[in-house]
């Protein structure tokens, strides 16, 4: 009985602050509405490379002898590969350079959520901070977007958020179902509340001293490698030119002929693999280098004052017992303010993630202090029959989060709490910050930004809806197809339809024959996972 009055009791005040947000969710309604109508109504984009990719060197050769680009994206983590795909889809001629391999850097290293962040709602409502308000709702309209053209590479994740006090109950009820209400139609699923008995029931590990309930709210988990990759490669099928292994040297300039102002005019580039040197000329160039934004702000000028603010955000690996296969868990609040998230990720479990300062570094390296802080947090939540260890972490990563400070601010040293698009004097377009749900609106908001200060000729944006590489011939049953029609074994089949998508019939038919009776094809490369010999010859000729 309490439990239901102390959840009751919530109504009247969640139901005024609902009112209070009720109008931006009409606007943002129709907002939406038009923007997918004017995507339907261009019909289908043109693919010039729906089936065979270019080789590198081909990318390459593109890339040296082209004349000019409308646009050069310098930087192949999640924003810059939205910048080229956005770019490219909006017809202009566009090229994409990235120093290592796509998605080696921070992109790789998340958290693995699509998320509006639960935190930073709590935070809008506490403070009636309506621009925070807007960024969530942003992140919220992203997240079914990415849930919707990468149905392979992402799913709806349940998240049990426990609660050990009873006035805690009607507390995060009021703000889970804000949560719900903000993201309106595009709601995942609604939250619910379970009892003691029920979440111990489905969260076995948690800890049962003084838990009185839980409630269970539904966010977004992707693979972030694959669906960095996904938007790569969809930017090259509609024709940009790639290339990774490819770092920018030094920015071309020339003066402008109307000022005498020298203006950036493209890069010149070294592939590292060869050595070889190149120019590529650019009406336009985008810096999207994320935690190394300053170095190419200072290559455009030295003067340039440091907008980056790095911070190390690090994550573990433990094994899969520590939580249910399909249910994830969050702490609201750790024993120094942050959040921390435990969720089950490919038959293991990620724990994270820090957030303290750190040095810019292609290769960062997770420290024993953060990797015992998030150790001893989840000894906080779980029973004390499970004995959490330090050799119980099978690997640990730190991902470098490109936290900025607004270059147009008057208060130059306030850390931004979304991104920023900056122009120079130059004309350097620099992308810096964000979060990777919102890659697609940045991405966006950056080439509206670029398209306006360099005066090119082309029209809005069409990536909302845009399906990406492998997402649209995929079902959730396809990997059945893979099984019964190349003789794969289950375990392999699932794993190529969660990566490649409608694309996996096509590393399906690369598979050398076993000489067992099962599997027929699909030579593992390691025993223990679903990776086979096929998917080297496949990453090779795409």
């Amino acid at each position: 009985m309490a439990f239901r009055k102390a959840v009751k009791g919530t109504l009247i005040g969640g139901g005024a602050v609902a009112t209070a947000f009720g109008l931006s969710q009409l606007f943002e309604y129709r907002k939406n509405q038009a923007r997918l109508a004017y995507v339907e109504a261009q019909g289908e984009l043109k693919v010039p490379f729906k089936d065979a990719l270019p080789t590198r060197e081909e990318q390459l050769s593109t890339l040296r002898n082209t004349e000019e680009f409308d646009v050069l994206v310098v930087g192949g983590g999640a924003t810059g590969s939205g910048c080229a795909l956005d770019a490219v889809t909006r017809n202009l001629k566009t090229a994409l350079v990235e120093r290592s391999d796509f998605s080696s850097g921070t992109s790789s290293r998340s958290t693995k959520l699509i998320h509006g962040g639960v935190r930073y709602l709590q935070k809008a409502i506490m403070k009636l901070d309506y621009e925070q308000y807007m960024m969530v709702k942003e992140a919220l309209h992203e997240r079914a977007n990415l849930l919707n053209i990468a149905p392979h590479l992402s799913a709806p994740l349940p998240i049990m958020l426990p609660v050990y006090k009873w006035w805690q109950l009607p507390y995060y009820w009021a703000g889970i179902k804000m949560y719900d209400l903000v993201a309106g139609s595009q709601c995942l699923k609604s939250s619910y509340v379970l009892s003691k008995s029920k979440a111990l029931e489905l969260f076995p590990m948690l800890k049962k001293d003084k838990l009185v309930g839980a409630i269970v709210y539904y966010d977004g988990q992707h693979n972030d490698a694959r669906m960095n990759l996904a938007i790569t490669l969809t930017a090259a099928r509609h024709g940009a030119a790639i290339a990774n292994y490819t770092e920018v040297v030094h920015l071309l300039k020339k003066p402008d002929p109307k000022t005498g102002q020298e203006k950036v005019c493209g890069a010149h580039c070294r592939d590292i693999i060869t050595g070889q040197e190149f120019d590529i000329r650019a009406k336009c160039v985008i810096n999207a280098t994320g935690p190394f934004t300053d170095s190419l702000r200072k290559m455009d000028s030295q003067k340039t004052a440091n907008i980056c603010q790095p911070s190390a955000g690090v994550h573990i690996i433990i094994p899969g017992y520590y939580s249910p296969d399909n249910m994830g868990l969050l702490d609201p609040a750790t024993s120094d303010g942050r959040v921390i998230f435990f969720l089950p990720w490919e038959k293991m479990t990620i724990a994270g993630t820090t957030d303290t300062p750190t040095e810019v570094t292609a290769h960062p390296i997770p420290v024993e202090d953060d990797i015992n802080f998030i150790l001893s947090e989840v000894r906080n939540y779980l029973s004390p029959d499970v004995e959490v260890r330090r050799g119980d972490v099978l690997a640990a990563w730190s991902g470098i989060r490109p936290l900025v400070t607004d270059p147009n601010s008057k208060n130059t040293q306030s850390i931004c709490r979304n991104h920023i698009v900056n122009i120079s004097d130059s004309g350097l377009v620099t992308i810096a910050g964000g979060k990777w749900t919102t890659y697609r609106s940045m991405a966006e908001e950056t080439l509206d930004a670029a398209i306006k200060a360099h005066k090119l000729s082309a029209g809005p944006s069409r990536t909302v809806g845009l399906m990406l590489d492998g997402g649209k011939d995929w079902t959730p049953t396809l990997y059945i197809r893979l099984v019964q029609d190349y003789g794969l074994e289950n375990e392999v089949a699932q794993h190529l339809a969660a990566t490649y998508g409608g694309r996996s019939f096509e590393v399906a038919k690369m598979a050398q024959v076993t000489g067992k009776r099962w599997p027929i094809v699909g030579k593992r490369l390691v025993s223990e996972f679903p990776y086979i010999e096929s998917e080297l010859g496949f990453y090779l000729d795409s």
